[in-house]
């Protein structure tokens, strides 16, 4: 069932949990994170991404299948729009039924992420749609290899004025993780996000999930994450799952489920061990 960002983030939080936003593409992610995520009686997070969204009927493959498949799931799931650099994708969404949006202006000096964030939840609240802002800087490089970028740590001391002024209902932090893969092991900044979560209203997101090691972003979920954007570590498990879909094959006409079943094999391990490791089993 389809319901918003500020529902689920507002009850991990009050729990100290956090739960799995998976950027998606296509069938066999869609259907394997919302059959693992059933199984195991998790809330979940469906995350698209402008470049994906942009292709050629691209809302309607993935925002439309997600539309008609989720009243079929006993599990909350969130539609969310993932870092939209513009009020046009935003708008788009919104008319395509997303239940949440995440509006990135984190490179933008303070005074404009908040005019550009204010802009978004003026347009989303009528609609019942949640609002996700950043504020500091992920980095790194994963949407779609146009986004490298050096982070910069969010600033404990502006997120009380910018979650006043712009309304917003999650707020993703730069805490020391980046997207994409990492090179070197991060480095989790714990006691500044002790300071951002005591200064806080709302839920706060940590993005650049994949490849975190567990033990860290376990102990900054005890301080106020509520939510955990991963990708590279599924297009990994998914890799792997091509790999042995190949050398597995013995026939030159193999039926698609067989050649898929690696995929998805490998994916929902991954799946799993995240919604257990962010402690959102069971919490549907």
């Amino acid at each position: 069932m389809l319901t918003t960002l500020r529902e689920v983030a507002n009850d991990a939080r009050k729990n100290q949990y956090a739960v799995p936003a998976f950027d998606c593409v296509g069938d066999i992610m869609v259907r394997t994170i919302l059959d693992t995520a059933e199984r195991l009686q998790s809330p979940v997070i469906l995350m698209c991404l402008e470049h994906n969204l942009r292709e050629p009927k691209g809302f309607v493959y993935l925002a439309e299948y997600i539309k008609a498949v989720a009243p079929f799931y006993n599990i909350p799931i969130v539609l969310h729009l993932d870092h939209a650099m513009d009020v046009d994708l935003v708008q788009e969404a919104i008319r395509y039924g997303f239940t949440s949006v995440m509006i990135d202006g984190s490179s933008l000096p303070f005074a404009d992420n908040v005019a550009l964030t204010r802009q978004v939840t003026d347009l989303a609240r009528p609609h019942g749609i949640s609002v996700e802002a950043e504020l500091g800087h992920v980095g790194g490089n994963e949407l779609g290899g146009a986004y490298g970028t050096e982070s910069k740590l969010t600033e404990p001391h502006q997120v009380a004025e910018f979650v006043e002024r712009t309304g917003v209902d999650a707020l993703a932090v730069s805490i020391g993780t980046a997207h994409g893969v990492y090179t070197a092991e991060p480095n989790l900044n714990v006691e500044r996000m002790q300071e951002i979560n005591q200064a806080s209203p709302v839920p706060l997101v940590l993005h650049g999930g994949s490849g975190t090691p567990d033990a860290q972003v376990q102990a900054v979920v005890k301080h106020g994450i509520s939510k955990v954007n991963l990708y590279a570590d599924c297009r990994i498990a998914m890799a792997k799952g091509v790999k042995r879909a190949a050398a597995e094959m013995t026939r030159i006409d193999p039926l698609p489920e067989e050649m898929f079943l690696p995929i998805k094999q490998e994916l929902e391990q991954t799946v799993e061990h995240k919604i257990r490791m962010l402690g959102s089993l069971g919490r549907a």
